[in-house]
């Protein structure tokens, strides 16, 4: 069977994720389907609108034959290291391809900018180090480094959201001379960080902002996403009586930081040159998250990366932790969250050729990094009432779901 991976937030299920995965098929030729989703919280630093169980039956429904758990370590980290983490599971899983989508539309940019970037690689760490000493920040910074080797034209422009992605996972494939192709697709109709709905495909961001701020699914909104994301959404309400948001967190964030020392907090995953100071300071007069992440926010530290030291506070993750987990050479095991019965059969296939244990709950002797993300589980149903939060976060120690195909 021929395999075609992606790599997904789902945050939530929409229609371009839809176009996404039928054109990924057409282009692949694939005859499965395998995404690798991050899970409680996601790449810039958020929690998920709904939880990853959820999230997981609204694609597996859509066309996703079997869906895979980017480890939280991997999940909430800067471009380069949530692709490689991405990249890895996807190969040890044995995918002949990966499709993903991007502003530019054409691998072959792609390929070439991999070249580019490793024939000018001292001069962009030079100016990339120059800016940063500057006090600019690192996306910033890496704007102007990737302008100084060329690669910020119309073509290649590595300050977009999705292209800056896209070259990880090429650059990850090239960089280990791993046996995947790689494939993309232009985005169409909505950008990254577009928040209003126009048309039925938009942007997760726009979507998840009409939810929020309308608490109920409108009409517009019905339009943007399949019917099985809706039943979804309104599932995990049901279950949870909410669905997810920075604000919901802040009490306990707030608590946290209170009444951690400077030392335990700088020992958190990503707090560096004093910044647990800033973090203490700004807290005594903090009254909602928004307002602390506005009062803590500087040139250097972008909201991106302050909103992923919060969810790294949350969940205690340590310096130390994130050391030993950067020192693997892959994924140290695949966490499956479901499948179709296609799905199930590719894995009945290939299964004793995985060079690393294929995982459908967490168990008491779970691997380290499994064993993170339970506390990353724990963190993210924390706000919920004590019987929803047991039920939800059962759904951790049972067994992967199967969708009929």
């Amino acid at each position: 069977m021929k395999a075609c991976g992606l790599i997904v937030e789902y945050n939530p299920f929409h229609n371009g994720h839809l176009y996404h995965i039928q054109q990924s098929k057409r282009l692949t030729e694939a005859d499965c389907v395998i995404a690798v989703m991050s899970g409680s919280f996601l790449q810039r630093g958020e929690p998920a609108i709904i939880d990853k169980f959820h999230r997981t039956r609204a694609a597996l429904n859509a066309g996703v034959d079997i869906m895979l758990e980017l480890p939280y370590p991997y999940a909430v980290q800067s471009s380069d290291f949530f692709a490689k983490g991405a990249v890895f599971t996807l190969d040890e899983i044995g995918v002949d391809s990966i499709c993903f989508g991007s502003e530019s539309g054409n691998i072959d940019y792609f390929k070439k900018a991999y070249g580019d970037f490793e024939e000018k690689k001292q001069l962009f760490q030079q100016v990339l180090k120059s800016q940063l000493n500057k006090g600019i920040t690192f996306p910033e910074a890496s704007r102007l480094a990737y302008k100084a080797i060329g690669l910020s034209t119309e073509k290649m422009d590595l300050t977009k959201p999705n292209n800056i992605l896209g070259f990880g996972y090429v650059k990850t494939i090239l960089d280990y001379w791993l046996p995947i192709d790689a494939f993309t697709i232009k985005r169409t109709n909505s950008n990254y960080h577009d928040e209003s709905i126009t048309s039925s495909i938009a942007s997760a961001t726009s979507i998840r902002k009409a939810l929020l701020e309308t608490g109920t699914i409108t009409n517009v909104l019905k339009k943007a996403m399949p019917d099985e994301t809706l039943v979804q959404l309104r599932k995990y309400e049901t279950a949870a009586l909410t669905w997810h948001t920075w604000e919901h967190y802040f009490p306990l964030l707030h608590y946290r930081v209170s009444t951690m020392s400077l030392e335990d907090l700088a020992s958190i995953h990503d707090v560096e040159e004093g910044l647990e100071y800033r973090i203490k300071k700004t807290a005594k007069t903090a009254f909602s998250f928004n307002d602390w992440m506005k009062a803590i926010k500087t040139k250097r530290y972008t909201w991106t990366r302050l909103q992923r030291i919060f969810v790294h506070i949350l969940t205690n993750t340590t310096k130390k932790e994130m050391d030993e987990i950067r020192q693997h050479k892959t994924v140290p095991y695949i966490r499956l969250l479901g499948m179709t019965e296609k799905g199930q059969s590719y894995l009945n296939r290939y299964k004793k050729e995985f060079k690393v244990p294929l995982v459908s709950k967490i168990t008491k002797n779970a691997d380290p990094m499994l064993l993170l993300e339970e506390r990353a589980s724990n963190a993210y149903y924390s706000i919920l009432p004590p019987e929803n939060k047991y039920k939800l976060s059962r759904q951790d120690f049972q067994p992967p779901m199967i969708i009929p195909s």
